[in-house]
Order: structure tokens, then sequence, then C-alpha cells
């Protein structure tokens, strides 16, 4: 047993107990980070923070949601946002939250694919990352049918009719997710504890095995700079800081993520106050009805690349639904597509650079069409669309990143 001393003061009373001197040594005051990054780095904090406000405003919407397809209509259009003293104000800023943490995630994940920080040893910050992005959109999914509009309805028809194309158990499976035959009550209450308990829970521990995972190999740079961090942390503590390559994670580098924070919360609670109906769709307005079809329906903004994959492919429900699955797990195994060992900026790596801006261009494609009605030529671009992503990941990728492997590393 260690010798506990009289305390000089609270910390030092602490320390003795639990060791927080050494805990704050390891995760803050000696967890280096480079010094030649930019705010893009700082988004990983950004969703932390998101993430926070969406668990706050969560609690206060709890207390008074009811999750009953009888109920729960009424008591979030009418109890919170017309009974409960500023309940308005907790249900736009968990909406708004919602949807900005989903334009932080792809920027954080493009950021992530354009200067290579998902290979090299870095994998596991990568598929941490994509679990992460994978239980959060199914924490937007369950989100999104709990105001049991019909939208809400719909979609959780549409998307809970798709695990009946696996094969023998789909029709068992889908019976199973919805606790009934058709969407209904049951699968309601399930989704509400998936939202409110199971999720989060499983988000939380993500997000601790996602900074976790960053500890060994490192952050990565803008340069793609192999670093020595023992050498330079050395020069940072001998008082060489101008010399030295790293900062401390605590104050330097997170006071800098916190000046991030306070600038982007400026512009979240300006959408809050005054542009919050981006993050609510105008049908969502309108009671569950199982007996009236919307007639376009689509899921929300965050989905609609992968849901115009499903669809893209007009004319085989099998070929969409396998192109789909697809679109689900291939980011998953970008590290090993990518068949360059060099890190490096997209603009230092020539043909990768044009290949990430056809995939983000395609992205946006994707996007846009997914919202609207499939009739017309818009069938047609969302098929070429769906087949261009496809092949930019699992053909053209391997292909121009051996090519310059090949020539050395950089183009």
């Amino acid at each position: 047993m260690a010798e506990i001393k009289k305390a000089d003061g609270l910390i030092d009373w602490l320390d003795q107990r639990l060791g927080v001197k050494k805990l704050t040594k390891v995760l803050m005051t000696e967890y280096w980070i480079p010094k030649n990054i930019n705010f893009l780095w700082a988004m990983g904090v950004v969703l932390t923070a998101l993430f926070t406000v969406l668990v706050i405003s969560g609690i206060f919407l709890l207390m008074y949601y009811k999750p009953d397809a009888k109920m729960a209509f009424d008591s979030v259009n009418y109890t919170i946002m017309q009974e409960v003293a500023y309940g308005w104000l907790w249900r736009h800023i968990h909406a708004v939250a919602a949807s900005m943490i989903f334009v932080i995630i792809y920027i954080h994940m493009f950021v992530a694919i354009y200067y290579g920080s998902y290979k090299n040893g870095r994998e596991m910050i990568w598929v941490s990352g994509m679990l992460l992005f994978v239980v959060f959109s199914a924490e937007a999914f369950s989100g999104y049918m709990l105001p049991w509009g019909q939208m809400s309805y719909w979609a959780a028809t549409v998307i809970t009719n798709l695990f009946g194309g696996i094969p023998f158990i789909g029709a068992d499976v889908v019976e199973w997710i919805r606790g009934n035959y058709v969407v209904a009550d049951a699968t309601l209450t399930r989704f509400f504890m998936l939202h409110v308990f199971l999720l989060p829970v499983v988000i939380m521990l993500l997000i601790v095995v996602h900074f976790y995972s960053l500890r060994i190999p490192h952050v990565n740079n803008e340069y793609g700079e192999v670093l020595d961090f023992e050498a330079e942390e050395k020069k940072y503590l001998e008082g060489k800081k101008k010399e030295s390559k790293v900062i401390p994670f605590w104050p330097v580098f997170l006071s800098k993520d916190i000046f991030v924070i306070c600038t982007f919360m400026i512009f979240f609670f300006y959408l809050v106050c005054y542009h919050y109906d981006f993050a609510m769709d105008p049908v969502n307005f309108d009671p569950a009805d199982s007996l009236k079809t919307p007639t376009h329906i689509y899921p929300e903004w965050y989905f609609l690349w992968s849901y115009e994959v499903l669809r893209g492919f007009f004319f085989s429900a099998d070929l969409g639904l396998i192109a789909f699955g697809i679109a689900q797990v291939i980011f998953f195994f970008l590290p090993w597509l990518d068949r360059s060992s060099k890190v490096a900026p997209a603009h230092q790596r020539g043909t990768f650079l044009i290949w990430f801006w056809l995939l983000v261009l395609d992205l946006i494609v994707l996007t846009i069409y997914g919202k609207l009605p499939p009739e017309g030529i818009n069938i047609y671009i969302g098929f070429v669309a769906s087949i261009v992503f496809l092949v930019l990941l699992l053909i053209v990728l391997p292909i121009i990143t051996i090519a310059e492997r090949k020539k050395g590393g950089v183009q």
C-alpha cells in the first residue's frame, strides 16, 4: 500500500489516492501534438462538444417526451414546442446539433483522407472513427423516428424493409427489429431505448477508444512528416520551444481547440435561432399515418448519398441492396485500398488529388439527387453517380496508388 502523507491541498490529496498528476501528464501536459497543423485538426474536439450538447439537450427533451405511438407526436409538437418554457429552444438545439455533427464528421473524415491520416500505423484511428460514424448514423436514425411524424414513420418503414433482403431470414429479422409485422408502437419503444441509452453508451466507449488509438502513432500533421516525438519532446522540455516541432496538448493545443469551439458555437447558435428549419423536414410536422404514403420518401440529408446508391440501381432491387451494403462498409477498408505507403497531403500526390475531388463531387451529386424524385433523367444520373462512387473506391484508388508506389511515393 502506498504511503499516505498529509496533503498540501486538494490536488495532492487526490493524487495520493487516484494518481491524478500522473494521469494529467499522460493525457494532457505530456501528450504531444505536432506544431504544423491547422484548425481542421480541431474537428474531433468540436465533435465531442457537439455530442455533449446533444446529451444535455436530449436530457431536457426526455423529461417531456412520451415514447408512445399515440402520444409521441403531440408530446414533441405541442407539449415541448408550445407548453414547456423554452422547450422550442431545446428542440432546436437538439435538431441542429444532430445535423451539424454530421457536417463536422464529414469534414473530419475528408481531412483525414486528404492528408493520408489513415495508414502507416494509424489504421486503428481510422477504423475506430468509422465505427463512430456508423453508430452516430444509427443514433441519428433512431432519433429521427421519435417525433413520430410522417417522414419518421415512412423512413423507418423503408429502412427496416432493407433487412428483408437478407437471404432466408430477412422476413424474421424485419419482424424482430420492428417488434411487429409493421412499424408500430413496439418499434417506437425499441428505437427510443436505442436512442436514449444503448447507442449513447456505445458512442462514449468508442470516443475513448478513438482518442486512445492516437496515443501510439500520434496525430498526423499537414506535411505527413515523420517526427521523433521523444526527441522533440526533449527539446520542448529543455526550453527550446521554437526549435521543437511539438507542443503539449494542455494548455497550448487545447486552448486553440477551445477557441475553435467558441467560434463554432457562435455559428451554431445563429443556426439554432434563425435557420433551425434546415434540420427539420416540413413533412415531419404531419402526424404519422400508416394509410397515407408521402409522395416522395427520403431520409435526412446526411444519409442521402447512400440512399441514392441504394435506389440508383433502379432496374434491380438486389443489385441496389448489394451496392448499398458495399457503400456502408467500403470506407472501413480505405487504408488497404490505398496501396501507396506514402503519407502526404493530396496536393503533393498528383492523381490522388484528382481522385479526391472527384469523390467529393460525386458524393455531392448523390446527395442532391437522393432528395429528388426518382423519375425522368434523375434515375439515370443517380445510376451513373452510384457506379462512379463504387468504381472510384474499388478500382481507381488501388490503381493510382499502386502507380504512385512504383514511382517512389510522391508524384
